[in-house]
């Protein structure tokens, strides 16, 4: 009797539920009987954040849908990465930690695939090769695989079928600048037990003096171009045959063949001028006021993360152009506009261009300007592009830049921009990621020195439009998007890692 009464209820709410869906269906269609209306709203909310650790934690996280557990790289402290239960995303909790120092180093990226956690170790003494060190996600005691690949490797990735893990080797100097090893591009292959393929840059020093007529940049101290590129960050194509990878402080992009271990090309990205209307940008702190403007000014591009997109099978990448700097004990490029000698005759305006609330706080690379080596600028060179650029995977030619990044930003959060970062990088686009909410593509780009992310939507190959900003924590460098499908609640969601606070923060859509 029980159990008729409860299937007669049951009935009745199955009833209800479908008449309602029926009523509301009516009114779409009244709206336009033609056309019915998708509901497809954009709208992201912070709902929860889990402190990580302090300055250097929260750096880069990565989500396993089959165990939902985000894996967060903490160097606050002794290196380890830990482990956040992420089953009711409202409420994460650190349920413990994965001691890295006995690998190496330090740990700088994770990155999950198929119930395997990927980490990117860097040596103990960071000019020596690293390694990448394989857990299974449900298993994370002892490794199922250690890779020894190229030196600081800084950013890991697994391809899309999880056949491959792709370790970005920077190679970077030591603080001397007495000891400069290759930069690298690792690929594993999973299915071969693990076997590694390390890609060195030897081959295309023949292309050096072309590549550095296009903007590509070789400058390091006696430095030959393999010891000189600095592989940054890698995307991966939808069908794992291809991978690009930033060569940041280069000013450019390598392309590798997934399938033949190869480096295939080196894209060199030129610069951006910004007399030009259109690329205006503040380049002081001490004028009082945020105001874009042209001057004569090259910027280089020198771009951190990018992300890979394909339409009518041809992919593209975007890149954040955070910009960077070498600034070591043994060399450094930067110096203030004030501080040059510029030449007079490119320049006859230099003493009121050299004024503090003019250009003369800005920041540039002494690496390029006096072509004649007469100690006189005749071109100033600028650190980042402070905008996203969309790229040609095929060719490496740009597509197109966007540059309202910062006027999207300003005229949005007004009081949020930080004018005393406008003479070095200004916003700092740092880290790019994408998601699909229904038929919408959209773009996320964090931005570290405004502690924000702007959530763009892309239509077609490079057309954006501008739907809102997000408040981070200090300094986000990670962004995760996580898709509704593999979301532990059935909605999708945004992790930003946050690395000066050492905050992660978990944003909705709702």
């Amino acid at each position: 009797m029980k159990l008729l009464l409860f299937l007669n209820q049951f009935n009745f709410y199955q009833m209800k539920k479908h008449y309602v869906s029926f009523l509301i269906l009516s009114a779409l269609f009244s709206c336009n009987h033609h056309d019915p209306i998708l509901i497809t709203t954009v709208d992201f909310a912070q709902i929860s954040s889990i402190k990580i650790g302090g300055e250097a934690a929260a750096e880069i996280t990565a989500f396993d849908p089959e165990t939902n557990q985000l894996f967060v790289v903490n160097n606050s402290g002794s290196s380890k990465v830990d482990i956040v239960n992420f089953s009711d995303p409202s409420n994460p909790t650190i349920t413990g930690s994965i001691d890295v120092t006995q690998f190496g180093g330090g740990v700088n990226s994770v990155a999950v695939k198929n119930g395997m956690l990927a980490m990117a170790v860097e040596a103990n003494t960071k000019t020596d090769p690293g390694m990448v060190v394989v857990f299974s996600t449900d298993q994370l005691t002892s490794p199922i695989a250690q890779v020894a690949v190229g030196a600081l490797p800084d950013m890991v990735i697994f391809s899309p079928n999880g056949r491959f893990i792709v370790s970005a080797n920077e190679g970077e100097p030591n603080d001397a600048y007495t000891i400069d090893p290759v930069g690298t591009i690792s690929v594993i292959d999973v299915n071969a037990s693990f076997s590694v393929s390390t890609l060195g840059f030897e081959g295309f020093e023949s292309q050096k003096t072309s590549l550095m007529s296009k903007g590509f940049r070789v400058f390091g101290a006696g430095a030959s171009l393999a010891q000189d590129v600095e592989p940054e960050y890698v995307a991966i194509d939808e069908n794992s045959e291809f991978a690009w990878v930033t060569l940041q402080e280069n000013n450019g992009m390598a392309k590798v063949n997934l399938s033949t271990k190869t480096i295939t090309d080196v894209f060199p990205f030129g610069l951006k001028d910004n007399s030009l209307d259109g690329n205006e940008l503040d380049v002081s702190d001490r004028d009082n006021e945020v105001t874009l403007k042209s001057w004569p000014l090259f910027s280089y591009f020198l771009p951190d993360a990018l992300v890979n997109y394909s339409v009518n099978g041809n992919n593209y990448l975007i890149t954040a152009n955070e910009g960077d700097t070498r600034d070591y004990d043994g060399y450094s490029e930067e110096s203030r506009v004030k501080d040059l000698d510029l030449d007079p005759f490119a320049f006859p305006n230099a003493e009121q261009l050299q004024k503090d609330e003019n250009m003369g706080r800005y920041t540039v690379t002494t690496s390029a300007g006096d072509a004649n080596g007469d100690g006189k600028f005749e071109k100033l060179y600028g650190i980042g592009a402070r905008s996203f650029t969309v790229w040609d995977g095929a060719s490496g030619a740009m597509v197109m830049d966007y540059n309202s990044l910062e006027k999207d930003f300003i005229a949005a959060a007004p009081n949020s921009y930080d004018d005393g970062r406008s003479d070095n990088k200004g916003v700092e686009p740092e880290g790019v990621t994408m998601g699909a909410i229904n038929e919408k593509t959209l773009v996320f780009v964090g931005m570290e020195r405004v502690d924000a992310v702007m959530v763009y939507e892309l239509k077609g190959i490079s057309s954006f439009n501008f739907i809102q900003v997000l408040e981070t924590g200090d300094a986000p460098e990670g962004v995760l998007f996580i898709s509704a499908e593999e979301s532990p609640n059935g909605k999708p969601l945004l992790i930003v890692s946050s690395e000066r606070d050492g905050f992660l923060r978990i944003y909705q859509n709702n």
